[in-house]
């Protein structure tokens, strides 16, 4: 599975149509997460949205693909809530009541193509306070038949894309059977987890106090990118690159010799930005790094946004010192952020936060065959911040950078990861060479 973005995606040309559940009442209010109440306080905007692309394994009726998707919403609760509020302060999330009906639309096409189509329609339709919040979107394409599932970040995060392309297949053999929706089909909750996580006991101690000292050494706020990134206000144009670290065999290679070392690859790999970040700006490695909060079995076949965020810092390069500083961060943000955050009004997001990211798609419950040539696909918007995903596929180690579009930023972010994949390759697994 690639990670990719609208503006480079590989999409077959063809007619564009969308089918979304539809909206007449609103019924009880479930509980908001932390960062589902942080995106959506950001208010209506473009360009919030995830995707998974894939190609269709064989033929399909609209009404099969319609029903479908109304099975992965019924799966799914979080596809079955909308936020609402007239003041983005007070913010309400509410069901969409029974069982979900589905319409279609036609969409005009664009000399642009379909990319251009898909992103607007994917704007509008997938924004934090849309009703709902999320599309399925079929390309007509004869070659090529391809889904996209869409949704705004508050309902899902990556780890959701491949459950949910997995579970729209399956539901999709379950129309075409005509077999009746049970509730024993649906996953467990984002609301309970969000419950769930509300009843902990507060962080201990020694957390909240190492979390005032990060934000503390910030200036109280969460980390920025160390090189420079140009005037950033008004909010740049974004620049989205992608690069191939390693191939299959590279990757290979990559982690068995992180296993000869009794090290896992993310140790490695933050070794290595750990050197190139101290070459290029002479200071640590400082940033944000997301982890996942599914940490009961139940919740791992569950659509969500169950990804949390922490902080990885990292200033010396030796392998037990990077193992030591990816165990921090995961201690981190093991504990709810909310009370933790509180006395900062929420997370504190400064201008050229600095986020990283490592993933390998291989591990996830839903791997996808390579024959449907999946994509995780994101939107695109203005950007003021640095964010880096790693990517482990079955096709190799694969990165994503999204960062402002500014000749500094440019030139910063580009010395960054060529510095990051050149340590990666001479200096952490030289065999590779």
């Amino acid at each position: 599975m690639r990670l990719t973005n609208i503006t480079h995606a590989r999409l077959p040309e063809g007619p564009v149509s969308s089918c979304s559940l539809v909206v007449t009442e609103l019924g009880r209010e479930v509980p908001v997460s932390f960062d589902q109440g942080m995106h959506a306080g950001g208010g209506p905007r473009p360009g919030t949205w995830m995707a998974v692309s894939f190609t269709l394994p064989g033929p399909a009726t609209r009404d099969e693909l319609g029903g479908a998707w109304r099975r992965v919403a019924y799966r799914h609760h979080t596809l079955r809530t909308v936020f609402e509020s007239d003041d983005v302060s007070h913010l309400r999330l509410r069901e969409i009541p029974g069982e979900p009906v589905v319409q279609w639309h036609d969409h005009a096409s664009s000399p642009d193509g379909a990319r251009q189509v898909l992103g607007a329609v994917l704007d509008e339709g997938c924004s934090p306070f849309a009703r709902p919040p999320h599309k399925l979107c079929f390309i007509d394409a004869p070659e090529a038949p391809t889904v996209i599932l869409a949704a705004d970040h508050c309902h899902v995060d990556a780890w959701s894309l491949p459950l949910l392309a997995h579970d729209f297949l399956a539901a999709l053999e379950a129309e075409k059977q005509g077999m009746p929706l049970q509730e024993t089909d649906q996953a467990a909750s984002f609301a309970e987890h969000t419950t769930e996580l509300a009843g902990r006991p507060a962080p201990p101690p020694d957390i909240t106090a190492r979390w005032r000292e990060i934000l503390a050494d910030g200036d109280g706020t969460m980390p920025v990118f160390p090189l420079p990134l140009g005037e950033v206000d008004p909010l740049p144009q974004e620049t989205v690159t992608t690069r191939d670290l390693l191939d299959a065999a590279g990757l290979a290679a990559f982690e068995q010799h992180a296993q000869g070392l009794q090290q896992r690859p993310l140790t490695l790999l933050v070794s290595a930005m750990t050197r190139a970040t101290a070459d290029l700006a002479g200071r640590p490695l400082r940033a944000v790094l997301p982890v996942h909060s599914r940490t009961d079995e139940r919740w791992r076949d569950a659509v969500g946004w169950f990804i949390t965020n922490s902080v990885l810092v990292s200033s010396d390069p030796a392998l037990p010192a990077c193992r030591s500083a990816v165990r921090e961060a995961l201690a981190l943000g093991s504990h709810a952020l909310e009370p933790i955050m509180r006395p900062y009004g929420g997370m504190p997001v400064p201008a050229g936060m600095f986020m990283i990211s490592y993933l390998d798609y291989r591990r996830l419950p839903a791997a996808l065959p390579a024959s449907l040539n999946a994509q995780h696909v994101s939107a695109s918007a203005p950007t003021n911040g640095v964010q880096v995903w790693f990517v482990a596929a079955e096709d190799g180690l694969h990165l994503r950078a999204r960062y402002p579009d500014t000749p500094e930023a440019r030139e910063s972010v580009s010395r960054w990861l060529t510095a990051v994949a050149d340590h990666l390759v001479t200096a952490v697994i030289p065999e590779v060479c």
